[in-house]
């Protein structure tokens, strides 16, 4: 059995991949500009940019502790929540990254 920990960080990873992914999606679907104008957007104005470098720094302190930790314990599976932070999100990839670490050890 999964404990109740275990299940709200995988709960949060879900809901952190789909629904800022259907934003994302949404935005693209309606603007036609696909992934480059959704870039684009991110870079609109002071207030965009700052949240970009803000979860791009945020991005990058989470792959450094995967990694760091990762190779300190040989649990190789946890290295999936870096392309799910890069390619998804922190959102996604901090509660994914957090499930994965709290797995009882084999």
């Amino acid at each position: 059995m999964i404990a109740p920990l275990r299940l709200v960080w995988l709960a949060l990873a879900l809901w952190g991949a789909i629904h800022p992914m259907y934003w994302f999606l949404r935005y693209m679907r309606e603007t036609g500009t696909g992934l480059g104008g959704l870039i684009d957007a991110w870079y609109v104005n002071a207030s965009t940019t700052g949240l970009t470098w803000d979860l791009t720094i945020a991005a990058i302190a989470l792959t450094v502790w995967i990694v760091a930790e990762t190779v300190s314990q040989r649990r190789w599976l946890n290295l999936v929540a870096i392309p799910a932070t890069f390619c998804i999100g922190v959102s996604c990839g901090l509660p994914l990254y957090l499930f994965l670490r709290s797995r009882p050890a084999a």
